[in-house]
């Protein structure tokens, strides 16, 4: 990988990371961890709180942005 696509790579994940934050402050996330499939169990005492759905949606998400990065790398 060249100075050159790294730069790039650095670069976007930078954008990518300021439009992620920019929507989480505005609240355009704020369905995230409210998906149905998600657990939440609240004690007297303790809140427990298993993301299932929201983990597997954002997973999905990162795969497919990964494997469209790669191949624009290639």
């Amino acid at each position: 990988m060249s100075n050159q696509s790294l730069g790039l790579l650095v670069i976007g994940l930078g954008v990518a990371a300021i439009i992620v934050g920019v929507l989480i402050w505005a609240g355009g996330l704020s369905w995230l961890g409210k998906l149905p499939g998600d657990i939440k169990i609240e004690g007297k005492n303790a809140t427990i709180f298993i993301p299932l759905m929201s983990m597997c949606l954002l997973s999905i998400l990162v795969s497919l942005v990964l494997n469209v990065v790669a191949r624009f790398l290639k």
